[in-house]
């Protein structure tokens, strides 16, 4: 578990990250109509912070550079 953690802890702190924007978002801003789909409903702004903040961080990610001996 620690290995996991460790692996993804960019993209698990941006969903975080994202999902506590998502229910801001929907909190302050929100739809008093309800005929928006994303910010009616707090779980869908939530999921969809949370979506949008991983992807987001998961751009930061440092890919390892794997050297190939050309002989």
């Amino acid at each position: 578990m620690k290995i996991f953690i460790k692996k993804y802890q960019l993209l698990i702190a941006g969903i975080i990250f994202g999902a506590i924007g998502g229910y801001l978002y929907y909190y302050f801003v929100g739809c008093a109509s309800g005929t928006c789909a994303i910010t009616s409903n707090p779980v869908n702004s939530t999921l969809y912070g949370a979506l949008m903040g991983g992807l987001l961080f998961n751009l930061f990610k440092k890919e390892k550079k794997i050297q190939q001996d050309e002989s």
